[in-house]
């Protein structure tokens, strides 16, 4: 609660407060006897904004899809990000790589779940409006951070600043997971000795508040061309970010992991027996056939369709 200036104790729930705090309660509301007839007729003298808001927030969809368990955070994160994007292309879904997401320091890698902040561009009215000090959005986003989640930054522009030194200091001492974002830092060298991984399209020395404003704390955002969603499973390596979708991660890791043993095994055998790849090439997840070249270097190593799913007719996806 806020109290408004030059009054006496007169609470006042912000428009974008009572948002936030809706979600959790949209199920629960639709279900609940509340929603009663004469309960509807009783909010039709709410204050037109706080009615107006509570009706979208109804209208909504759950922010996360999903929540990923430690244990699969640490195999992810054995996994590279092209064999993850490649689970994810034989399933259908849409290429999950923020584009522009690059690695600051050499031999960054990151596995996390995603706590998302939107920056909005910059018009005094939002400066304004948004919770200040301590309990501006992005303090609030840095708060739910920790060694297993990695903060995703959803800029206005490829060369504004979402932070420096002092602001990242706080998830230094959080042991945040990772920092990723679509837009730039700066304080390069003092992030460097921060000692966790930030990916990001590129450092600058301006001042991020000229440009955007930090809006929404754990919203569903566009990162690099790329939706996530809270909770969704963050994954970078020095080839960039990959965001896997909660729902679909189990699977995902079943079908990269699978890949990339049966590609170590090609390696391991154009080492021994040098020559031309394109005998086992191309070959996709679930569309190997057994009697091809690869089918057989597989049944060498005790790999067929009865133990993987890679194989023609073998996809459980």
């Amino acid at each position: 609660q806020k109290r408004e200036r030059g009054t006496t104790n007169r609470p006042r729930l912000s428009t974008m407060a009572f948002a936030r705090a809706a979600g959790p309660l949209r199920q629960l509301l639709r279900t609940s006897p509340l929603m009663s007839p004469a309960t509807r007729t009783m909010g039709a003298s709410f204050p037109p904004a706080i009615r107006a808001t509570a009706m979208r927030a109804m209208a909504l969809g759950p922010a996360s899809g999903g929540s990923v368990s430690d244990e699969m955070l640490a195999k992810l994160s054995k996994l590279s990000t092209q064999a993850i994007i490649d689970g994810l292309w034989v399933m259908g879904w849409p290429t999950s790589f923020i584009e522009g997401a690059r690695p600051l320091g050499k031999g960054q890698k990151c596995a996390g779940r995603a706590v998302t902040l939107r920056f909005v561009p910059q018009r005094p009215d939002i400066q304004a409006d948004k919770p200040g000090g301590g309990e501006s959005p992005e303090y609030e986003a840095f708060e739910k951070c920790g060694n297993n989640e990695v903060l995703v930054m959803s800029s206005v522009g490829p060369w504004e600043s979402v932070g420096g030194d002092i602001k990242f200091l706080r998830l230094k001492q959080l042991n945040v997971g990772g920092l990723v974002t679509d837009g730039s830092v700066r304080d390069t060298d003092e992030l460097l000795n921060y000692g966790f991984p930030v990916f990001s399209f590129s450092t600058t020395p301006k001042q991020g508040p000229a440009a955007m404003q930090p809006w929404e704390c754990n919203g569903v955002i566009e990162c690099g061309g790329v939706v996530v969603r809270p909770g969704d499973a963050i994954v970078g390596d020095q080839d960039g970010v990959v965001v896997v979708p909660a729902k679909a991660v189990d699977k995902v890791y079943s079908i990269a992991h699978g890949r990339e043993v049966i590609e170590g095994l090609v390696k391991a055998e154009l080492e021994a027996n040098p020559g031309p790849p394109g005998k086992f090439y191309p070959f996709m997840s679930g569309k190997i056939k057994v009697d091809s070249p690869l089918g057989k270097l597989l049944a060498t190593k005790g790999i067929t369709p009865a133990n993987s799913n890679q194989f023609e007719g073998s996809a459980d996806w």
